[in-house]
């Protein structure tokens, strides 16, 4: 089965929950998340921490399953806040959704040479390049991470429905194979080694808070199934059950891959603890926690599985990120911000263009060394934070629309949520040492930049005046940009001021200067160093209370600004019984179209001419109370099947819509829609509408005003259409 905008109907629900769980489970999970999780709560602090993390999580997924189900279209949070606000909106949270896979796609690629130096030695480390980073770039490697991205795009443009199948498969055996490790430990007395439940240094809550906060970037990637909800091949009212379960399993991988890491440490060591704070002094099996204990209880069979489930993990998570970027793409192009070509659509219902862009970009990534890679990682926990918020953001926004309030609750308690992990992520670090190397924030500063430039390129090219209305987004942008730059300058202040530390103690370690001396000299310029430290903080501070309250200040005038033009807008153009725009609004429209018609610059587009059958036998028997109910009742229903169109009241029963974009590509289906609906109401005694259609002939038509003249014929063709099938007329 093929939608209209021709992506395939091919996802089963366990396809689905392939691509979720795959996408948000990679590389990390098994090799870094552990040694992360337990250095900074331990055992229980961690669980309790993805426990605590995995209900804020729920929160957020059922956000997500309010939206799919309400607009299953492609591009996910990019089409989700479009419709709630607007095309800016939308932008912002495509370029940072782009930036949250980039950075999780080029990490899994990139982690197959270190999957190769552990498991096959040196067979890849040939051909030196360079040192980057303190990180030594090889050719042998560098070709090894290419090739993975180039044959995964490859294999998915061209064998859709194996992919969906490798998918499963592949998301079965990590699953199974992590669990079975795991289960296999615990009754054979791994549980006797979790003590203790937490790390000493600090209280359990703490902890567990500093666990739960991190959340966003464990689960990232659950949530690419939004991307293509399209081409579920099930009812749509089973995606809440899906991103439940969906981030219910995320949570017991991580959860037994923790577990797991814990249940067998090498002799010498008295505790889990002093096992993994000396991790940087292990190698082979003994620097990987979770593969020491899988082979402490299950030999090489134990090493196998994990490895098979690494590989695994890294595959499918190759798959499912590009899987999203390239839907996510494919839904820009279809909106004009990326060349058109990026659309195409081939035989398997793939968009292999917007696939073959998402590759051409990450191809370069390897070259660049894995400590940047790092950096970049780290950048996700910011992005998913604010993806999320934007997500939740467009729920309430939409769900109000339509009077849903259990889903407006949802997306306020998500919201909530998202602005009290940002600023728990960002203010800290404000004021004292962060938890990301400072290089984290340059990269996030440079790709806000990035979005400011690449946006001025789409203004340009919008002849369709879309974009550039929503001055309060890029504001808060600019403020983001802002405070992660003092984020930057703070972080890089303490690190000068460390080093120079550590230089001034270096020197009076030398064996010239007598101990009292340097004692006393040191803890002089350790005195002055802090103090500086602390100036540094305050002016910091200040700077960022200042353009903080300059900020609410200008934002509360551009609002009151706003809020008039609107409360004037409303009574020159909207219709004030409907809620739709009235015929003064479709006359200033006609005027600018026709001028784009006379300079020769106007895109397709369709009008639809609608009228309402019925309405003066309504009036004259049951009364005009009545008769505005039943007007009601027909534009609401024009207001559904046309849900991207602006709708025009241009007579006292008449409607004129225009189509564009999607609408507009979409037109025969939807006008089938609005036939179908007005002869189901024709039986339920309801308003009934008759519709008629034309196209904008750019050879033959010289005025707007024929393409309307055309429509309202065909609307009377109609009208005659549904009087046979039982409507009723004015004649």
């Amino acid at each position: 089965m093929t939608q209209h905008n021709g992506l395939h109907k091919h996802l089963s629900p366990l396809g689905a929950w392939s691509f979720a769980i795959g996408t948000s489970v990679g590389w990390g999970s098994l090799v870094v998340t552990a040694n992360t999780y337990l250095a900074q709560a331990g055992p229980a602090g961690s669980v309790l921490g993805l426990i605590l993390g995995t209900v804020i999580m729920l929160v957020i997924g059922l956000n997500y399953a309010y939206l799919m189900c309400s607009y299953p279209e492609a591009g996910g949070a990019y089409a989700y806040a479009r419709e709630a606000f607007s095309y800016d909106a939308g932008f912002l949270a495509a370029w940072f959704l782009a930036m949250t896979y980039f950075a999780v796609l080029w990490a899994n690629a990139t982690s197959l040479p270190l999957f190769a130096r552990i498991f096959m030695g040196n067979l890849f480390r040939f051909g030196k390049l360079y040192t980057i980073f303190d990180y030594d770039v090889y050719i042998g490697e560098v070709l090894l991470s290419m090739a993975a991205l180039a044959l995964a795009a490859m294999f998915y443009i061209k064998c859709r429905k194996l992919t969906d199948i490798l998918m499963i498969i592949l998301a079965l055996l990590f699953t199974a194979g992590i669990s079975i490790c795991f289960l296999w430990a615990i009754t054979h007395g791994g549980s006797e080694a979790m003590q203790p439940g937490y790390v000493p240094d600090s209280r359990a809550i703490s902890q567990i808070a500093k666990i739960a906060v991190i959340s966003p970037w464990a689960y990232i990637g659950f949530e690419s199934i939004s991307h293509s909800t399209g081409e579920f091949d099930f009812e749509r009212s089973r995606i809440r059950r899906l991103m439940v379960i969906a981030v219910i399993s995320t949570l017991l991988i991580y959860v037994f891959v923790i577990l797991l890491s814990v249940t067998a440490y090498p002799e010498g060591y008295a505790s889990w603890l002093d096992y993994i704070r000396d991790l940087d002094n292990q190698s082979g099996l003994e620097a990987l926690p979770a593969f020491y204990a899988a082979n402490h209880y299950m030999g090489s069979f134990g090493v196998v599985l994990l490895m098979l489930s690494l590989l695994a993990l890294v595959i499918t998570s190759l798959f499912g990120n590009t899987a999203a970027l390239s839907r996510l793409f494919y839904a820009m192009a279809e909106d004009e911000i990326l060349p058109k070509s990026f659309s195409h659509i081939n035989a398997q219902g793939i968009p292999d263009r917007a696939v073959m862009l998402v590759t051409c970009v990450s191809l370069f990534i390897p070259l660049v060394g894995r400590t940047a890679i790092g950096w970049i990682v780290d950048v996700t926990t910011i992005g998913a934070t604010l993806i999320y918020g934007i997500v939740a953001a467009s729920c309430i926004k939409l769900a109000g629309r339509t009077g849903d309030r259990h889903a407006v609750w949802l997306g306020r308690a998500a919201l909530l949520l998202m602005i009290a992990f940002g600023l728990y992520i960002l203010l800290p670090n404000l004021v004292s040492r962060g938890s990301f190397a400072k290089e984290t924030y340059l990269l996030l500063i440079f790709w806000s930049v990035f979005g400011f430039l690449f946006f001025r390129s789409i203004l340009h090219r919008d002849s369709k005046q879309r974009f550039g209305s929503s001055v309060i987004i890029w504001v808060t942008l600019l403020a983001l940009v802002l405070l992660i730059s003092l984020i930057w300058m703070q972080q890089s202040l303490l690190a000068t001021s460390d080093a120079v530390r550590e230089t001034i103690h270096s020197y009076y370690s030398t064996p010239e200067n007598p101990d009292s001396l340097r004692l006393a000299d040191e803890a002089f310029i350790d005195s002055q160093i802090d103090r500086a430290q602390a100036a540094d903080t305050r002016t910091m501070l200040m700077t960022f209370g200042m353009f903080s309250f300059a900020l609410v200040i200008m934002l509360t005038n551009h609002n009151y600004m706003v809020r008039k033009n609107r409360e004037n807008e409303t009574l020159a153009n909207i219709d004030p019984m409907t809620g739709v725009k009235n015929s003064h609004a479709y006359l200033v429209w006609e005027q600018k179209k026709n001028a784009e018609l006379k300079a020769g610059n106007l895109n397709d587009f369709s009008i639809v001419v609608c009228d309402v059958n019925n309405l003066k036998i309504i009036n004259d028997t049951l009364g005009h109370k009545a008769g505005d109910q039943y007007i009601l009742d027909a534009c609401a229903m024009i207001c559904d099947v046309f849900k991207h169109s602006p709708v025009f009241r241009v007579g006292g029963d008449e409607f004129t819509v225009v189509l564009t974009g999607r609408d507009y590509a979409n037109r025969q289906q939807l006008m089938d829609t609005l036939h179908e609906q007005s002869v189901e109401r024709i039986r339920q005694g309801r308003a009934v509408v008759s519709g008629g259609i034309s196209d904008f002939d750019a050879e033959t038509d010289d005025h707007v005003l024929e393409v309307f003249e055309r429509a309202d014929q065909q609307m009377y063709e109609e009208k005659k259409r549904l009087k046979t099938l039982g409507a009723s007329t004015r004649e």
